[in-house]
């Protein structure tokens, strides 16, 4: 007889089935493990032993062979303990068969037979849905399990408690989904002074989720008001959230499997590996860009991250997914960000400022800027300088606008790109995201507006990546101003944002 259990193997956000079978046979005893393990589920047969040591059962003096199916799909994590001990179970008899073969089960086994934890429950339970199984996962991991309603959600602390609802001697009660949580602590827009052209940049930005970069001198706030773009930006949508989700769910980022409805703002330092950007690592595990799905991924000093670094985002800026390829792997991870960067000027950081800046000006700034690839340039649909503070702005009053006004106005662009959008699908939900025809027939500017384009595109000198780009960011203004139609007035600030080529 071969007993069943069922689990799965996480390629990216994606859950494939694995059909745990155990087969015990006559010969000497032995507890083999098959299926292309990694070392963590090789490990599992120990775990396995001495859990159910632990409860007073003893391994048959068998030849117990367990096989993880497809065999040639690569097996990792310690999620594995429990589909490997559900299906012994069943082969000793101990709990049904037919039981274990309806579920798909994942949790770590502690020596004591109590269940760990693990990352992935969400994608595990949306994985049983569509195979038309229930989920059997730790109890810390049943709130996150439990937000796919579709499916049985059984969240034990441990192995006896789970044998005893087999046997009916103790009905496990269904976790309760975890709460939808909003973080109500973002600063607010209101603490910037000054800087009426980057709060004017920022708003922009937020409402079409266009690429932003800041250049100005230390101090200048260019920080402070990148920490506080999703303050105004709108809620996640709840397909958008589950997407998010997700990412994080595999990444093991979801605190008691909490899904929050505000947006991502990730803001890895510059000395971020590529492994940590893009992802990767032995497991293939999501990066920065893909943990800010749907949200900000901000870089600060952004010409003292690594050149590989920096040029590895191009193409998931574009495509919006990230592939990450490796011998052992091959996975695909969406990557929808809104980029928003800071940098100096220069190295000295005071290079409009004689008195300040250092004696190889203005050669340092040309240096320092020329460490920024122009076709990454070229992807930064708003950049703006940001001047220094004066005394008199700091003593001024606070702007009488704060988030709460301004979240108002984006909310109010959002939902025309929406209806705008609505029968292109869930790849284009912005104006950001609209590319050829879509862009020709919802952009087109009136005359005014195509001859101030033209010229701004020749003095600028902008590719057809960046004409493009300064069509999007018109149509966007166009939507903050109410207007059907993107004129002249739209085209000349979207063009205002475009800075010419560094040249010598």
């Amino acid at each position: 007889m071969v007993a069943h259990a069922y689990t799965v193997a996480f390629q990216g956000v994606e859950a494939r089935e694995v059909d745990v079978q155990c087969h015990l046979s006559s010969g000497l005893p032995a507890f083999n493990l098959v299926g292309l393990p990694d070392k963590a589920v090789a490990e599992s047969k120990e775990r396995v032993r001495s859990a159910l040591a632990a409860i007073g059962l003893a391994l048959p003096p068998k030849r117990i062979t367990v096989n993880l199916a497809p065999a040639d799909l690569p097996k990792e994590g310690a999620h594995f303990d429990l589909p490997i001990a559900l299906s012994l179970l069943a082969a000793m008899e101990v709990v049904p068969a037919d039981e274990t073969s309806r579920f798909t089960a994942l949790g770590e086994l502690s020596l004591d037979g109590s269940l760990t934890a693990v990352a992935g429950a969400l994608p595990a339970a949306l994985s049983a849905a569509m195979s038309e199984r229930g989920i059997i996962c730790p109890r810390a991991c049943g709130p996150e399990a439990a937000l796919v309603g579709a499916v049985q959600v059984l969240a034990p602390d441990g192995l006896v408690s789970l044998i005893n609802h087999f046997a009916g001697r103790g009905a496990l009660a269904p976790p309760q989904p975890a709460e939808m949580v909003d973080d109500a602590t973002i600063p607010d827009l209101i603490d910037v002074k000054g800087q009426e052209r980057a709060r004017r940049a920022l708003e922009v930005a937020a409402a079409g989720a266009h690429n932003l970069l800041m250049i100005g001198p230390p101090g200048a706030g260019k920080s402070m008001l990148a920490a506080r773009l999703p303050g105004i930006l709108p809620p996640l949508s709840p397909e958008e959230a589950l997407e998010v989700s997700m990412i994080h769910s595999v990444a093991g980022l979801l605190e008691e499997g909490r899904v929050s409805r505000r947006r991502p703002y990730r803001s890895p330092h510059h000395s971020a590996s590529m492994a940590a950007m893009v992802g990767g690592g032995r497991r293939a595990a999501p990066g920065e860009i893909s943990l800010a799905h749907n949200g900000v991924l901000f870089l600060d000093e952004l010409p003292e991250f690594s050149r590989p670094v920096l040029e590895s985002l191009r193409q998931p800026l574009e495509t919006g997914e990230t592939v990450v390829a490796r011998a052992n792997a091959h996975v695909k991870y969406p990557s929808r960000v809104q980029l928003v960067a800071a940098m100096n000027p220069c190295r000295c950081g005071y290079l409009a400022d004689p008195s300040l800046a250092c004696s190889r000006a203005p050669n340092c700034g040309l240096d320092y800027q020329a460490r920024i690839s122009g076709p990454l340039l070229d992807r930064m649909d708003v950049q703006i300088e940001t001047p220094a503070i004066s005394p008199a702005d700091l003593s001024a009053p606070p702007p009488s606008e704060g988030s709460r006004h301004v979240a108002a106005r984006v909310a109010r662009a959002r939902r025309l790109q929406a209806e705008r959008y609505a029968e292109e699908g869930a790849a284009v939900r912005i104006n950001a995201a609209a590319d050829g025809k879509l862009l020709e027939r919802v952009a087109t500017p009136d005359a005014a507006g195509k001859a101030l384009l033209d010229q701004a595109a020749e003095k600028l000198r902008l590719s057809a990546r960046g004409y493009h780009r300064v069509l999007r960011l018109a149509r966007t203004i166009a939507d903050l101003d109410g207007a059907d139609t993107v004129g002249r007035p739209h085209i000349a600030e979207a063009a205002s944002y475009r800075r010419a080529p560094i040249t010598r």
